[in-house]
């Protein structure tokens, strides 16, 4: 026990000695784990769950990596598991009110079993007034720890696999970091599809947008040293990947604060020389980083998906500079106008909120006209939800429910318009599509995406997932196709 005493509270310096430690800790964890499924007479299960964004689903491939090379098993059934973990998201509260009920049904389950662990992690965590209401509300709960030690899982786990359990006082785990500059991603990992990964380029976001939570619970921007997302890259090719996504809340700032002299454009055209990859996407840019250079990038490469996320938030000025967005609406309407024009087969995608403090008919009819003009592929449209911390979570005027209903259902009704225009215009046409999975309706039919992200189900089998197979799109069903492979 002192051993592992000393390595749980050994300091670390630097990247390395931090990896160095994960390891350790993890044969560590791997050893306290095989005693118990002996005693146990079978393998200890575990199941996590993963709200919000794509940085956390990658975040939750790393937390499973780990807990397989202890010696867990995956368990789909979070309430026969012996460790449930939740990666959580704190952009809208229904995302918090979802692990509440989560946690409330879990609750009962571990009166019945006491050694189940439960842990919570993410950007929920980061924010204190929630995680005040877990470790008062829900003390069932053995695990808390936030988004910037997420790599540091193992060293949390041995921590709760080898404290002294007492009644209140002590029970949980709790390591919440204000902030890092360490950077640890070469740790073991569980990829949810084989042919396809996320790549972290970068964290944190230094924007503070007046409504976003983000900059408070990612903390600053820090982006890799590209020699490491490119070694990484070229391990997954060589492991059979042939999409890769590059990751991080404003990938267009890539490079800033880098000892290198490097830009988003020019790691594309990096990531763009490896032999293997075959389709390159990312999220997300904003728009008042998004370079011609980018543009001319895209519009050469051969592998970067012909699809582009530019989330607008409102089409209103005035709104815009309330948010702090940085960009009015006729900026908005030129960039993606121009990215329109210099790559025309693109499907332009965005987010738009609905009900911002102060918004009015006027701003409603702008968002319009920007949708109209810009004629959106698709949209995530939200409903504005207050977030205690943001400035604009204590601006007047805020909206009242029944009038954000209202321009939701019209703002919604707009963009379903465009998107459907914008996918009938290739029904016909034969495309490439990467064909993911076992349609989960009809067992007769894959589903894959095309290079634009949209969805196509067509005859096929196990044996095409993973390949990019040529497929005529024979039928558009507005968000998706009905094809037949040639």
């Amino acid at each position: 026990m002192s051993d592992i005493n000393e390595l749980i509270n050994k300091e670390v310096n630097n990247d390395a000695e931090e990896l160095d430690r994960v390891y350790k800790c993890i044969e560590a964890a791997r050893a306290i784990i095989a005693d118990r499924s002996q005693s146990l007479g079978r393998k200890l299960k575990y199941h996590v769950t993963t709200f919000g964004c794509q940085m956390n689903a990658r975040d939750s491939e790393k937390l499973s990596g780990v807990l397989e090379a202890v010696g867990y098993e995956y368990e789909e059934d979070e309430f026969a598991a012996d460790l449930v973990l939740y990666n959580t998201c704190t952009v809208r509260d229904n995302a918090n009110q979802k692990l509440y009920g989560h946690l409330g049904s879990l609750g009962a389950v571990k009166k019945t079993r006491p050694d189940m662990i439960i842990g919570i992690c993410g950007c929920l965590t980061q924010e204190s007034s929630a995680r005040d209401k877990i470790l008062t509300s829900y003390s069932f709960v053995d695990l808390v720890f936030g988004t910037h030690n997420v790599f540091d899982f193992a060293r949390l786990l041995v921590m709760v696999l080898t404290r002294e359990v007492t009644k209140g006082k002590g029970h949980i785990v709790s390591e919440i970091w204000d902030d890092t500059e360490m950077i640890v991603e070469d740790i073991p990992t569980k990829r949810n599809y084989k042919f396809k990964s996320g790549v972290n380029i970068m964290f944190g976001c230094n924007n503070f947008c007046s409504y976003c939570i983000v900059p408070y619970v990612r903390g600053r921007e820090r982006s890799r040293n590209s020699s490491d997302i490119i070694d990484e890259i070229k391990r997954l090719a060589s492991d059979g990947v042939v999409e890769v996504m590059l990751l991080g809340q404003n990938v267009n700032s890539y490079g800033r604060g880098l000892d290198e002299k490097i830009t988003f454009s020019e790691l594309l055209a990096q990531v763009e020389a490896i032999d293997g990859i075959e389709r390159i996407r990312f999220m997300t840019s904003h728009p008042k980083d998004l370079s011609d250079e980018l543009i001319d990038v895209m519009a050469s490469s051969k592998k970067i998906c012909r699809h582009i996320h530019l989330p607008l938030q409102s089409g209103s000025t005035r709104i815009l500079k309330t948010m702090n967005r940085v960009y009015t609406k006729d900026q908005y309407i030129d960039l993606a106008l121009k990215i329109r024009d210099r790559i025309p087969d693109i499907a332009i995608t965005t987010d738009i909120i609905i009900g911002f403090p102060g918004e009015t008919d006027s701003d409603i009819e702008d968002t319009i006209d920007v949708i109209e003009k810009v004629q959106f592929d698709g949209a995530f449209t939200f409903i504005y939800s207050k977030r205690t911390g943001t400035p604009a979570a204590s601006m007047p005027d805020q909206v009242p429910a029944d009038v954000v209903k209202i321009n939701f259902d019209k703002v919604l009704a707009k963009v379903q318009e465009t998107s459907t225009k914008r996918a009938a215009l290739i029904e016909g046409k034969v495309m490439e599509v990467l064909v993911e999975d076992i349609n989960r309706q009809d067992s007769s039919l894959v589903t894959g995406r095309l290079s634009n992200n949209l969805n196509v189900h067509f005859p096929g089998g196990a044996s095409l997932i993973g390949k990019i197979v040529p497929v005529k799109l024979t039928e558009c069903k507005g968000f998706y196709y009905i094809g037949e492979s040639l």
